[in-house]
């Protein structure tokens, strides 16, 4: 685990570099934002995570089963990071900000879809505050 980093991935690279070849600017995880989101743009109240498919449960009910030693620790510590992606999410949209998350291998198989959805959303932001 010491290994595993917690910023500076490689599917955060990835999708930095494709935003940044867009030509979106962000700030990474800016402390100031509750639940410290791999992206921000402050202006239009965005956040963004990377989430890794093991760390944040992704299929959970399915794989919840594949764990073959120590499984009260994992379930434990895997289910609390979901519950507390609910609540960051929960905390961020009752503050005003809207909330997107990817997938890791969503990321890597397909970057530009995903920039494609968070310029939509800062599309959007833009015309209701021309509004």
């Amino acid at each position: 685990m010491q290994a595993v980093r917690s910023k500076g991935s490689k599917i955060e690279r990835i999708l930095a570099a494709a935003l940044w070849d867009e030509g979106f600017r962000y700030r990474k995880n800016d402390k100031t934002v509750f639940g410290t989101p791999d992206f921000v743009f402050k202006g239009k109240k965005v956040a963004v995570f990377v989430d890794g498919e093991f760390w944040h449960g992704k299929d959970w009910e399915q794989r919840k089963h594949d764990h073959k030693s120590n499984k009260e620790f994992w379930h434990s510590k895997i289910e609390r990071n979901m519950e507390r992606d609910r609540e960051v999410n929960r905390i961020l949209s009752s503050l005003g900000w809207s909330v997107l998350r990817f997938w890791g291998k969503d990321i890597v198989s397909n970057p530009d879809r995903c920039v494609n959805e968070i310029g939509e959303l800062l599309e959007s932001k833009k015309e209701i505050a021309a509004k």
